[in-house]
């Protein structure tokens, strides 16, 4: 639709736009434009046709118009006229010769009503393609595979136009920089018929040769060149020169960067196509800083350093720190758990202490070849999961990231680090058996861990913060064993893979999206003192549930959980009293949730234009599923999927859409053992406890798309 509406920009520049100087009445004011009978073009593409626009929506209903908010646009009788001519000459490029265009006028005070009535009539129809001048060319098949203009389809003269552009450009990617194509056809009104021909000229086939650097001065040239995708001697291909491009702009070193053919020195005949690399250089230096709030952070600030250009040699350094949970955990505790960050005050796991991280990274964009980029980091760090665990470590990552031809980015890291994690004795004790305080703080000691990640993606949405075509695909595997590193308690297999899919309905604006994701672990058995199992580290267990996967639950509430009560609440040392308090309601057990290492999880969403403000508000109405199990343990953690409705509303940002969703659950709480603490003991007191939901609907507020 982008390449329809700039050739349709182009077509009508000649019919005149709309200038403020124009015959208006200013004193009437257009507060509602409609298209009828409109069913091969849609009311979007014909607005862009046309020079009257209609007024924004603060100022076009009657129920909100008296704030006197919004866009006022006036109306204009002749540009009004030439929107008739612009509309024909449209429709006729598009193929419907015997289109007639008609407006009605309604006016209601100062107001204006403008409907323009359209009868498309029959169109011409393409009957052949013909393409010749490809006989030399071995992927002659693959240059014309799905052309925009097809036969038996509407003579659209603007996808005539990017016919012949996508051959050229299918061309000049298989190393004819020369390639041109002339375009003609012949039309039969009588029998609304078109036959259309394309005559190619490859010229010859060319590879890359020396390539010219205009504009450095900080950056060694011979740096630059060797970021190229295009290479002396390779072969000539368009897209490369775009690589080459977009691997400059990632640098970060350059204000502005252009790859080209140097037309000076190219002589369209020739086989060696010389290039000329044109860059403005940025500052060297950039400090940022951050601010911000979120639920389950509280208050968290930011601070960075780097230098884009280290030793001349176009690496970049960057020192970045970050610190989270300010205001409830210490040692910047200042009482908010009851207040503005009330949600975390039953959290005496993650948010009893800041989380906090400091990165010093070095980043060569060029690591053996241009398209492999590597990065070597130390860090220390302090992270938590709401209610789940609290990580603590200091270590390095080695990164490096290849992007293949067809944007397909491909990770290999190894992250090697020495510390310990927090959870709950119920944690241990539930999946573990480690029950005694021995064996707990056994599992809690500092150990090293070595984790090698593999992963995979295949990103082909139109837009990565609202995606509504295309598709996303990504897969991921980390190992973490005594080869590579780990101690003994920290060896397992991680795989998880995700894909999504997005779908435009019709010309309504309407979206349909889906969404998997899947993941298992795998550990081998190992014993303590007293405690044996299959033990995964709590920073490595699958988590679910808040407003990214099944929104019917809150923050890592789907899954595996433990119940605690503390005897203190009950003055009891046996059991009996807590036991018959906890069933009576008296006393609310708290849970915390223990992740698993299977977890299989669906989404679908429907996206719809909101009633009102349709270009910025959208309604979305889903259904989530999952079921996040132990596979070792199916009496503790049963496989159970919880199924919840939903819908909600998307508004549109410069950043990204803002959301707020709603979903209904009608389950209780996940059930789990339920334990007695008492000092530093745990005493089992019943197992698959359940109880009930305080409340069937849960809330999210967040940012960007779930998925």
């Amino acid at each position: 639709m982008t390449r329809s509406i700039a050739c349709v920009a182009i077509v009508l520049s000649c019919l005149g736009v709309a200038t403020p100087g124009g015959a208006q009445d200013t004193a009437r004011v257009i507060r509602g434009l409609d298209f009828v009978g409109n069913r091969a073009i849609g009311d979007e593409l014909l607005s862009v046709a046309i020079g009257t626009t209609n007024s924004s929506w603060l100022a076009r209903e009657w129920y909100v118009r008296w704030l006197g908010l919004g866009e006022k646009r006036t109306f204009d009788l002749i540009e009004f006229r030439r929107d008739v001519l612009r509309l024909t000459l449209f429709y006729r490029q598009s193929g419907y010769m015997e289109v007639k265009v008609d407006t009605l006028v309604r006016r209601k005070g100062r107001d204006v009503f403008l409907t323009f009535k359209i009868a498309e009539g029959p169109p011409i129809v393409v009957t052949a393609i013909v393409v010749t001048g490809l006989d030399s060319i071995a992927e002659a098949r693959d240059v014309l595979a799905d052309l925009p203009l097809r036969e038996a389809a509407p003579f659209n003269r603007f996808l005539f136009q990017a016919s012949s552009d996508t051959i050229i450009t299918r061309l000049r990617n298989r190393g004819y920089p020369a390639a041109e194509v002339f375009r003609n056809f012949s039309v039969d009104r009588q029998t609304r018929t078109a036959t259309v021909s394309l005559e190619t000229a490859p010229g010859a086939r060319a590879v890359f040769g020396a390539v010219r650097v205009d504009g450095a001065s900080r950056v060694d040239s011979t740096f630059i060149r060797q970021l190229l995708a295009a290479r002396t001697g390779q072969r000539f291909n368009q897209q490369d020169l775009f690589q080459s491009q977009r691997k400059l702009y990632q640098t970060e070193l350059f204000r502005l960067a252009t790859v080209t053919i140097d037309s000076g020195r190219y002589q369209p005949e020739s086989t060696i196509v010389p290039l000329v690399v044109q860059v403005a250089e940025g500052r060297s230096h950039r400090v940022r800083t951050s601010v911000g709030y979120a639920t389950n952070d509280c208050f968290r600030f930011g601070a960075g350093w780097a230098h884009r250009n280290l030793l001349g040699s176009g690496r970049l350094l960057d020192i970045s720190g970050r610190v989270s949970k300010v205001g409830v955990g210490q040692p910047f505790d200042f009482g908010l758990e009851q207040s503005l960050c009330k949600a975390l005050e039953e959290d005496t796991i993650g948010s009893s202490l800041a989380n906090y991280n400091l990165t010093a990274m070095v980043r060569q964009p060029r690591f053996f070849t241009p398209r492999v980029t590597g990065t070597f980091s130390i860090f220390g760090e302090r992270r938590s999961e709401f209610a789940v665990y609290r990580r603590e470590d200091i270590g390095v990552n080695l990164a490096l990231l290849r992007e293949t031809a067809r944007r397909v980015p491909i990770s290999l890291s190894y992250r090697l680090s020495f510390g310990s994690t927090q959870a709950s004795d119920a944690n241990f004790c539930a999946f573990f058996n480690a029950c005694s305080p021995e064996d707990a703080q056994r599992l809690r000691e500092e150990r090293m861990l070595g984790i090698v990640t593999v992963g995979v993606s295949w990103p082909r949405q139109n837009n990565p913060l609202d995606p509504t075509r295309g598709h996303i695909y990504a897969l991921s595997t980390s190992v973490s064993a005594p080869a590579t590193g780990s101690a003994e308690l920290q060896t397992f297999l991680r795989v998880s893979g995700d894909a999504a899919w997005y779908r435009t309905l019709g010309r309504s604006g309407a979206v349909l999206s889906w969404h998997l994701h899947g993941g298992l672990i795998f550990a081998p058995k190992v014993s303590l003192d007293s405690a044996s199992g299959y033990f995964v580290p709590p920073e490595q267990r699958f988590y679910a549930g808040g407003p990214n996967d099944v929104r019917g639950y809150d923050l890592n509430e789907l899954g595996p959980v433990v119940y605690v009560v503390n005897a203190v609440d009950t003055f009891d040392v046996t059991g009996e009293r807590t036991l018959a308090q906890v069933d009576s309601g008296n006393v609310r057990p708290r849970f915390s949730p223990t992740g698993g290492n299977t977890i299989a999880i669906g989404q679908l969403e429907l996206r719809v234009p909101a009633p009102i403000w349709g270009r910025r508000l959208r309604l979305a109405f889903y259904v989530d599923a999952g079921t996040l199990y132990e596979r070792n343990q199916p009496e503790l953690a049963p496989i159970k999927i919880r199924v919840t409705p939903g819908m909600g509303l998307r508004l549109a940002t410069p950043l990204g859409p803002v959301r707020f969703d709603v979903a209904y659950n009608g389950y209780d709480q996940q059930p789990g053992p339920l334990y007695m603490q008492l000092n530093d003991g745990l005493t089992l007191l019943r197992t698959g406890f359940e109880q009930p939901r305080r409340s069937h609907w849960t809330y999210h507020f967040s940012f960007q798309q779930p998925f």
